[in-house]
Parts: C-alpha cells; structure tokens; sequence
C-alpha cells in the first residue's frame, strides 16, 4: 500500500526548507478542503468530478501524499470511465486517506 506522505519527496520539492514544506502542505489542505466537497457531491457530473479527482492527484502527488494521489486517480478513471460502482466504493477510501494524510501535518 502506498504511503500517507513521502517526507523525503517533500524534502526534495521544498529542498529542504521546513517553512517552505509547512506552506506547501498548508496550501495541499486548502486544495483539499476545496476539492473533496465536489468530489462527495453525487449531483455534480461525473466529468466534473473526475476533473476534481485529476486536481487532486496532481496537487497530491507534488507534496508526496501518495495514497491520496494514487486514490484520486484511481477515481478519475473510474468517473471518465462511467464505472459508478467502482467509483462510490473508492470515495471513502479516498475520503479517509486525505483525512488521515491531512492529520500527520
């Protein structure tokens, strides 16, 4: 299983400025508590959503959140793909790995 947040890439983006590491996460927070709503949201058209779960994987995978990146894109797939099931039993999955992500910062 992927790992919640991969320090060492963290490091590597923020070359090693803890402040920096601190901003950059702050700003994945936001993106997250912006993003996940849309995501939960059955209303909104599943293109939307997987433009939603695309934002996230990118914004996941530059702070080193792997199993959020990982999650988001396996949801995206499933949206673009019309594959409904697989996508509402990803949702809490990806619901609890930016819960538990977010909680380590």
């Amino acid at each position: 299983m992927e790992t919640l947040l991969d320090r060492a890439h963290l490091d590597r983006q923020t070359f090693g400025d803890a402040d920096l590491a601190r901003e950059v996460l702050a700003l994945f927070a936001g993106q997250c508590d912006r993003l996940m709503p849309g995501l939960a949201d059955p209303e909104q058209a599943p293109e939307a959503r997987a433009d939603l779960a695309h934002a996230l994987k990118g914004s996941a995978l530059g702070v080193g959140a792997d199993r959020v990146a990982a999650l988001a894109g396996q949801l995206e797939a499933a949206l673009r793909g019309g594959d409904g099931a697989t996508a509402r039993n990803l949702e809490p999955a990806l619901a609890r790995a930016v819960q538990e992500t977010l909680a380590l910062f």
